[in-house]
């Protein structure tokens, strides 16, 4: 069985398919009970994230549960930064935390073992393409460039990620530098994850809701196209899904701008938009993930609402961002059954 056969990298090369085929952003998560039994087992959460062994066996789980149409490489987007030795951790109840970054910093970083460092993760795509039925794709991921910066910068997340901000205003040279760095760095990451079996690729622009008109045009859009353009020079044959979560009316030239072979649209794209997005090519998503914990009639309501908009063009049915650990395992065996038809 070919690679044309994968319903997901079909609709990325402008199919459109009916029922459409889904996969969950987080869906390998803490709200799986066999997650969180894998995850105490590998102690730290970066020592998953580099277990080829767990890390296969984390992926492959929510395959075996609801048989979703993609699997997607269970990692981290922090592992550039923790390659470039920015002493990243994760931090129970506050999340992920680094040395914070300065200009003199940035100009300091050496990349060249940063693909010797991540050699356990494109161990774990290759034993992950293995181990998955044909059929269904495996999507690999990088983080954006602006959404890592942020990290970089102020040491951890913050509710609009004011110090980047602040610091691209103060030293536009340094976070130019770093923004370029971060894309070349995450171009030879992906193509590495493609050579090892990966099907298509996702870059995660969580934090682009956040910049203004100018700012996304230079922080989010220039170096994603970058990073699209360096995979494409490289392997043609690459599918790229960009998301850029809170981006809004950007979306509307932000396919183009980068060169995505689809865009990520999070919950508050409202449907009539997204089907004028889906115009011009494969759209993925958009479901609120509060349905999701929720369940019942506010569940299949927003499920249908997508499935009605969206359904008649290329669509991946997702969620608007990760699926959160509160949500319930049986909510989302009714999300799968009710995207394919099993409740109609």
């Amino acid at each position: 069985m070919s690679a044309k056969s994968r319903k997901i990298v079909d609709v990325l090369n402008g199919k459109t398919i009916s029922p459409p085929p889904l996969w969950l952003m987080r869906q390998a998560g803490r709200y799986l009970p066999e997650y969180r039994a894998t995850r105490a087992e590998a102690g730290s959460f970066l020592d998953l994230c580099y277990s080829p062994e767990l890390a296969t066996e984390v992926t492959l789980q929510p395959i075996r549960r609801y048989g979703f149409d993609a699997a997607i490489l269970f990692s981290d987007i922090l592992v550039i930064p923790d390659a470039l030795k920015r002493n990243v951790r994760f931090e129970e109840g506050h999340g992920p935390r680094l040395d914070p970054i300065d200009a003199e910093g940035i100009l300091k970083l050496d990349g060249k073992d940063v693909l010797k460092h991540l050699q356990p993760v494109m161990e774990a795509v290759f034993r992950i393409r293995g181990a998955l039925p044909e059929e269904t794709t495996l999507l690999g991921f990088c983080g954006a460039p602006w959404t890592v910066a942020t990290y970089m910068i102020a040491g951890h997340g913050t509710p609009d990620q004011a110090p980047a901000r602040l610091f691209a205003y103060r030293e536009p040279k340094a976070f130019a530098h770093l923004l370029d760095t971060l894309a070349e760095l995450s171009a030879d990451y992906l193509v590495a994850q493609i050579d090892a079996g990966a099907d298509a690729v996702q870059i995660f622009d969580s934090w682009a809701g956040v910049l203004g008109e100018k700012e996304f045009s230079e922080f989010a859009i220039k170096p994603v196209r970058k990073i699209v353009d360096s995979v494409k020079a490289r392997r043609p044959q690459a599918k790229i899904i960009a998301f850029a979560k809170g981006a809004g009316l950007f979306l509307k030239t932000y396919r183009q701008a980068t060169r995505a072979d689809a865009i990520g649209l999070d919950w508050s794209v409202p449907l009539a938009f997204a089907a004028e997005l889906q115009k011009d090519g494969p759209v993925q998503g958009n479901l609120d993930p509060m349905r999701v914990v929720a369940g019942g009639a506010a569940l299949d309501e927003g499920i249908d609402a997508i499935l009605q908009a969206l359904g008649n063009g290329p669509l991946i049915f997702n969620l608007g961002h990760g699926i959160t650990p509160q949500a319930d395992p049986e909510h989302v065996t009714r999300l799968v059954a009710r995207v394919r038809g099993d409740q109609r």
